[in-house]
């Protein structure tokens, strides 16, 4: 009883003062919602916070597998398979984080441990994933191969390994005193320290607002730059967390208690809602829209003088209900194949024609549509369904 009344002592305020004993007292619910159990069930709040929403993300991806298998089977690009892959991996982790950590002891010595090597894990697979997208989407589609995709990936985890490492080491061998839940005797996960969160925050936030702004300098005459919307609201969205965290943690460093409910929401926002954001921006129009102008698409590229005595015929959509790569050039850009006929060549059979193309790449042709190809008398040959251009 002795024990518990001092252990009491030191967590609770003093009777003539409004100032904590700690420099973030326990009591302070920005900290008390990262530690604190339900009904003494090992299971803290913290955890359940992050993991419904992603459970249910989860969720609505198993719904639409087969659907986004495939689509994914239908096209040659390799990047929206990568992407989708990263979703995947960085969702199940999340969940498999929070699952495991309801499980464990963190108050004791290995569970303690398990514990933040479960957050490093967790950080080192959705930093790959933040700084891989941001490469494919300045790209704008010329990584669009299974090398350079390949090369992205490896550069991608060896910055995020080197920067988990780091604050690895930093929680284990330097662990926030900010963080240090005195009840229970032992530490919270709390991000390397807050002067290595804080400069880590600095550093992405100028990298990300720099990205942002390069539309309005000049560098945007010399450099290829993304022009979907979505990719600068990805970046904003990522320039207001990072500089929202710094200032939070800029704050907890300074042992302001406000600082620390700062920080709780932008690690709540970015462990949940990233990875959503990501398959949001850049995969769900692939996905979910038969015709979608997809970022990391190419585009065909037309010419600005095109002869005026040839013609081309339109690209012709497929049978199957999933479009190809093709398609979603042609219908976007509205550009014909690039089979020209001169005036002077013979007229071709449409029923022909037909013949020579794939049967998933034919619309229109079939046995109770086949009225619909008309032919002429004898004297006049086959009725033509393509126009000449005169000069």
């Amino acid at each position: 009883m002795a024990e518990g009344a001092a252990s009491t002592s030191v967590t609770s305020l003093h009777p003539n003062t409004s100032e904590p004993s700690v420099p973030i007292g326990e009591e302070h619910f920005c900290k008390l919602i990262l530690y604190i159990e339900i009904s003494n069930s090992r299971v803290r709040i913290w955890d359940v916070i992050i993991l419904i929403p992603n459970f249910l993300f989860l969720l609505f991806l198993a719904l639409r597998f087969n659907r986004a298998r495939l689509k994914l089977r239908a096209t040659s690009s390799p990047i929206f398979l990568t992407l989708y892959g990263l979703v995947i991996v960085n969702i199940v982790i999340s969940v498999i984080r929070c699952i495991v950590s309801m499980t464990v002891n963190a108050s004791a010595v290995v569970g303690g441990y398990v514990d933040k090597g479960l957050w490093i894990t967790v950080r080192f697979f959705i930093l790959a994933m933040e700084l891989s997208v941001v490469i494919f989407g300045l790209a704008c589609g010329h990584l669009d191969s299974q090398s350079s995709i390949r090369y992205v990936l490896l550069a991608t985890s060896l910055i995020s390994l080197a920067f988990t490492i780091t604050q690895g080491v930093l929680e284990i061998v330097s662990p926030d005193e900010i963080f240090h839940v005195n009840s229970k005797d032992y530490y919270l996960f709390g991000h390397g320290g807050m002067l290595f969160w804080f400069v880590s925050s600095v550093v992405f936030t100028m990298v990300y607002l720099t990205i942002l702004v390069l539309p309005w300098t000049r560098l945007r005459d010399r450099l290829a730059l993304p022009t979907k919307r979505s990719f600068y609201i990805y970046i904003f969205f990522l320039v207001v967390l990072y500089l929202t965290q710094s200032i939070g943690s800029g704050l907890l460093n300074y042992s302001i208690g406000e600082g620390l409910c700062i920080v709780d929401v932008t690690t709540c926002v970015y462990f949940t809602l990233l990875t959503p954001l990501v398959y949001h921006t850049f995969l769900s129009e692939f996905f979910g829209i038969s015709q979608p102008s997809i970022m990391f698409s190419y585009k065909a590229q037309v010419d600005d003088n095109m002869e005026d005595d040839t013609v081309s015929l339109p690209h012709q959509q497929s049978f199957s209900s999933l479009k190809t790569d093709s398609d979603y050039i042609y219908q976007n850009n509205s550009v014909y194949d690039s089979t020209q006929f001169d005036n002077g060549a013979t007229p071709v059979n449409p029923l022909y024609a037909a013949s020579l193309q794939s049967p998933d790449s034919i619309t229109g042709y079939s046995i109770d549509s086949a009225q619909s190809l008309e032919v002429g008398a004898a004297g006049q040959g086959y009725q033509q369904h393509y126009t000449v251009q005169q000069q």
